[in-house]
């Protein structure tokens, strides 16, 4: 994974990086925009200020989600796992005894994205797949760290056995949530459980230890993520190795089994090299995977706002459907 031995690093002129011309209205808006948010953390062992930094970007992120959740044409219903909440919403028009189902967890830095926020961004995640879609309100720290998102997954998941067939699964999500969504596919192999027919991994954080290239070529580039998440993966490991593949999938041996997987990343995503990694560790093993990749996208691409997020949401379906 690294070299004991050291090179130069190479030195760039400062310079500016214009909004491509090429790109839809929407997309150009977007990048117009700059940087969006604070990216500072609090000190690891202050759990107050990092509560109240969740609350203050949660409400932030709510605030940006509810045009998206207005638009979504369905119903939303809530259930428990173990006294995990979990957002269910049924697009419309999908029937609701439809023999599939997506298995989805939450982006938001491992720190972030529950409650309302978690429910407002599940309404685009199950148009985009359209299918009848679970989001877990998995627990997060500082209260709860690893496992215990790992230990949520687990559980929807074996729940919604007991509900489909593993063939007619589909186990995913963005950012933080496709971390956890790999981790629970390589926990349910490692346990014996059966594997989901697909998975979606979209700009996902497989590597909390933040080796690839991009983590350097991209940032300051990105305008959603505009700084290192290194100490929010602190803070989840709670003092567990980062490079165990529960933690950081992208080191896990794919060999023993993974299901089809689609990855989708964008040119200016600091995500980058994370999403190309996957794609070749899983294609070295022989897995079925297909990478995505958007011009000018950032993380997590255009808020879904663009059409070049829904051609990717129709390629998605595409995928999906051929599984």
């Amino acid at each position: 994974m690294s070299t004991t031995e050291s090179f130069e690093p190479l030195h760039v002129p400062a310079r500016e990086i214009p909004v491509p011309s090429h790109l839809s209205a929407a997309a150009q808006a977007v990048l117009a925009m700059g940087a969006l948010g604070d990216s500072s953390f609090p000190a690891i062992e202050d759990h107050d200020a990092w509560r109240a930094m969740t609350a203050e970007r949660d409400a932030a992120l709510g605030i940006m989600m509810e045009a998206r959740e207005a638009a979504f044409t369905g119903s939303i219903d809530e259930i428990e796992c173990g006294g995990v909440p979990i957002y269910v919403l049924t697009p419309e028009g999908v029937s609701t005894d439809d023999p599939t189902a997506y298995l989805e967890f939450h982006g938001g830095g491992l720190t972030m994205g529950g409650g309302a926020v978690c429910r407002a961004m599940a309404t685009g995640s199950a148009g985009n797949v359209g299918r009848k879609t679970y989001s877990v309100d998995y627990r997060m720290p500082p209260d709860f760290p690893y496992p215990a998102a790992l230990d949520d997954g687990i559980a929807a998941y074996t729940m919604l056995l007991e509900r489909y067939q593993p063939e007619n699964i589909v186990i995913g999500g963005g950012s933080a949530g496709a971390n956890i969504a790999a981790a629970v596919i390589l926990r349910a192999r490692d346990e014996g459980l059966p594997l989901p027919g697909a998975a979606y991994l979209g700009t996902p954080e497989v590597d909390l230890t933040e080796s690839g290239d991009s983590f350097n070529t991209n940032m300051g580039i990105d305008s959603v993520l505009t700084a290192r998440l290194m100490p929010a993966n602190l803070l989840y490991a709670n003092g567990h190795d980062l490079t165990d593949p529960y933690l950081s999938p992208l080191f896990a041996d794919f060999t023993q089994g993974f299901p089809p997987t689609f990855l989708q990343t964008g040119t200016r995503d600091v995500f980058l090299s994370n999403t190309v990694r996957m794609h070749r560790a899983l294609r070295s093993a022989g897995i079925v995977a297909e990478l995505h990749v958007i011009e000018a996208g950032p993380h997590g691409g255009f808020f879904g706002s663009a059409p070049e997020d829904a051609a990717i949401a129709e390629e998605l379906r595409r995928f999906l459907s051929e599984r």
